[in-house]
């Protein structure tokens, strides 16, 4: 008799919708004849729980997507009202409900710069990147360097399909990430000139590349939200969530170790690498434990190493190094 050991990332049986019913919902709220129903409901509800505007998002008929079953988890997914209402955002505000306010992120046109230690430096707008990439679905866990966490199936692409379009030369060791900062009128957060604007963020070559990596541009089977890091972002689920950078307008590849953004406000406590660790505390609390978004904050669950993700990229790192892997 085969018994197969179910991995610490993949999700029961039971609790994954089937494909064929996934896939064809879209077409089964037209066969009613209630879509202009729920598009006219979306303009009243909450912003953070207010379904796509589909209409006006040139993508939103590239979603849902295939999901790869290679990349599922053993927790349910979040509600999508509470991953999309409980958001960090500074550049929106530094509180969770700015999920109203980052509707005024305009998301079209979307160009993205690719420059730095490439073979040829361009600029590409979002749509045209989408028509040129592999669309698919994945379950991963999120953790906030905040002891909270929250299970997303987000829609995009390996980061290495953005890489191997990129054509970096061989001395590239870092690619540096930023997102966009255009208008105090669009994004109130700018007005705090305290903080290092725009926010920065970076990866060695070797976890971009990882196949854990992943551009997202999509979630919950629609185009992302703009709270939720809209129209691209980054995910990158065994590192602290402040790794993975909302709303990117480019990529550039470098020799030289970013400074992010955390790290230039408060190098001790957010640092480069920020791997999930739960036997390395936060300086002003405990990473032993984690509470799930849309639970009680009293019923914790043990927090894991790498975010329960060692087995894809533990390797990157030495087993031997002190806690600099993790700061």
């Amino acid at each position: 008799m085969l018994v197969k050991v179910k991995k610490g990332w993949e999700l029961p049986e039971s609790a994954v919708t089937p494909e064929d019913i996934y896939l064809n919902r879209r077409q089964i709220v037209k066969a009613l004849g209630i879509a202009p129903a729920i598009a006219a409901t979306a303009s009243i509800l909450p912003a953070g729980m207010a379904m796509a505007a589909t209409d006006s998002d040139p993508s939103a008929g590239l979603y849902p997507v295939p999901r790869n079953e290679k990349y599922t988890v053993d927790r349910a997914l979040t509600e999508e009202s509470e991953a999309t209402s409980y958001n960090n955002f500074y550049e929106f505000g530094s509180h969770k409900q700015i999920a109203r306010a980052a509707q005024r992120l305009q998301t079209r046109p979307w160009n993205i710069i690719i420059d730095g230690m490439v073979e040829k430096e361009f600029e590409i707008g979002i749509d045209d990147l989408l028509k040129q990439v592999q669309l698919e679905e994945r379950v991963y866990r999120h953790r906030c360097v905040e002891a909270w966490a929250m299970t997303v199936p987000w829609s995009g692409f390996a980061m290495k399909q953005l890489v191997d379009m990129a054509r970096p030369t061989s001395g590239a060791k870092y690619v540096m990430m930023q997102t966009i900062a255009e208008s105090k009128a669009e994004m109130p957060g700018l007005r705090q000139f305290w903080y290092p604007w725009p926010y920065q963020e970076g990866l060695t070559m070797e976890e971009a590349t990882n196949d854990l990596a992943f551009l997202v541009t999509g979630m919950y089977g629609k185009p992302v939200r703009p709270q939720n890091g809209a129209p691209i972002r980054l995910a990158v689920p065994w590192k602290y969530g402040f790794k993975s950078i909302k709303s990117v307008i480019r990529f550039s590849f470098t020799d030289q170790q970013p400074k992010t953004f955390w790290e230039s406000l408060q190098d001790k406590e957010y640092g480069f690498w920020a791997n999930v660790n739960p036997e390395i505390d936060h300086p002003r609390w405990s990473q032993a434990t984690e509470w799930l978004l849309g639970g009680s904050q009293r019923d914790r669950v043990p927090t894991r190493l790498y975010n329960g993700y060692g087995e894809f990229v533990a390797g990157m790192y030495p087993p031997d190094a002190s806690d600099v892997y993790f700061r």
